[in-house]
């Protein structure tokens, strides 16, 4: 278990990660847990909910056709 203040996780996240690679990485605000960051495999074992990726997959095909707008900041009629 790791703690880091705000000011390096805004700094450092890639720091963050690789410390998190041995453990939970506490993240705190003037001296108060606000987040932990966790690596997917620890989240998964946390959960129990398997894998997330399994998780966004979609059961069936979706067909999808991007509308694009041409003028910038005009929202395309759908």
């Amino acid at each position: 278990m790791s703690i880091v203040n705000a000011r390096t996780f805004n700094h450092s996240p890639s720091k963050v990660k690789a410390m998190a690679k041995d453990g939970p990485v506490f993240v705190t605000d003037r001296g108060n847990p606000t987040l932990v960051v966790l690596s997917i495999d620890e989240y998964e074992r946390l959960s129990g909910a398997g894998s997330v990726l399994d998780s966004l997959r979609m059961d069936v095909e979706v067909d999808v056709e991007p509308v694009i707008s041409r003028t910038l900041g005009e929202v395309p009629a759908l």
